[in-house]
């Protein structure tokens, strides 16, 4: 798993010490439940909303190929690190179950490869839960890596760049209720409705590492979304999507930038990134506490201690 060998660098990693003055800063804690068996599912989110987390972070993956023809864009040597037979839960289905099952903690696609889908379809869901579960739905959306996915789905991979930017249009245009239409280059369709609607907006955040994916988020999301990456990485990243944001007239007020950080399990590291700006983590930290990270036992012992030893003392610094 990506974070194996994480804890060879939590001695010799360095934070900034000290609040800066005037900054009113606050991040939001995702569990991420990548990975992990259905059945778990529903204790691990009634135990994160227990513990205090704020959020569940769902990922999408619909196959797993045999054969890939690309390669994977996150890890060092292009390939992936879960084994086919990994469970990967549709977020569509499991995000509403989780909400059922528990009473206030939210929940973020992260991210949901939407140009594999058709977008009425993926806004009728989504807009669904939303009605259902008002404000407790964010919206992650990406672009897949995997051109068997485009293919056996029927769709184009060449246009997912700007079947996305339509997407994101469309979703906004289902969310806000009322009749709509979209005539785009790659959807196009008269006027419609879609009920039921969500009673209050449904944030879109946009990930991905590329300039493309940055402009992106800035021009059409409400948030930029970040996969695993280091201190330095992270640092890299929020300079060029701080550069695209100071070019469209600064960050818009609620905008997120959200990360999967590969730092210490340290309250220090994650006031760091705070400091740096970043609005939200998204972690599994059963991979921060010895243990085997595949034993259920462990996983919940994790959760809870993650809450207490990282995010309340986080929360108190920042309050």
């Amino acid at each position: 798993m990506w974070l194996a060998g994480h804890g060879s660098f939590l001695g010799a990693w360095g934070v900034t010490s000290g609040r800066m003055s005037g900054q009113n800063l606050a991040v939001d804690f995702s569990l991420s439940l990548a990975m992990c068996p259905p059945e778990r599912l529903l204790p691990m989110a009634r135990l994160a909303e227990e513990c205090g987390w704020d959020s569940i972070a769902v990922p999408d993956s619909v196959f797993f190929p045999e054969k890939v023809s690309g390669d994977y864009p996150f890890t060092a040597d292009g390939a992936r690190f879960w084994p086919a037979e990994t469970p990967f839960v549709e977020p569509l289905v499991s995000i509403p179950a989780m909400a059922a099952a528990t009473e206030r903690i939210r929940f973020l696609t992260s991210v949901m490869k939407t140009p594999l889908r058709e977008p009425l379809l993926v806004a009728k869901a989504v807009g669904s839960i939303a009605a259902m579960f008002p404000g407790r739905v964010d919206l992650g959306v990406g672009l897949s890596w995997i051109p068997e996915e485009f293919e056996w789905l029927g769709q184009e991979m060449r246009t997912r760049g700007r079947r996305l930017d339509e997407q994101i249009d469309i979703f906004r245009l289902a969310f806000a209720g009322g009749w709509f239409e979209f005539h785009g280059r790659h959807h196009d369709f008269d006027r419609i409705r879609m009920e039921p609607s969500p009673s209050r907006p449904v944030p879109i955040l946009v990930g991905g590492h590329s300039d493309a994916a940055m402009r992106r988020a800035v021009e059409r999301g409400d948030g930029w979304i970040g996969a695993q990456l280091d201190r330095a990485g992270i640092g890299e990243a929020l300079g060029r999507l701080d550069g695209v944001l100071d070019a469209s007239e600064g960050s818009p007020a609620g905008f997120q930038k959200v990360v999967t950080p590969l730092v210490p399990p340290r309250p220090e590291a994650f006031l760091d990134l705070a400091e740096a700006g970043i609005t939200g983590i998204v972690t599994m930290p059963w991979y921060f506490m010895p243990g085997d990270p595949s034993d259920p036992t462990h996983q919940d012992d994790s959760i809870a201690w993650f809450a207490e030893t990282v995010i309340e003392p986080v929360r108190k610094d920042l309050s």
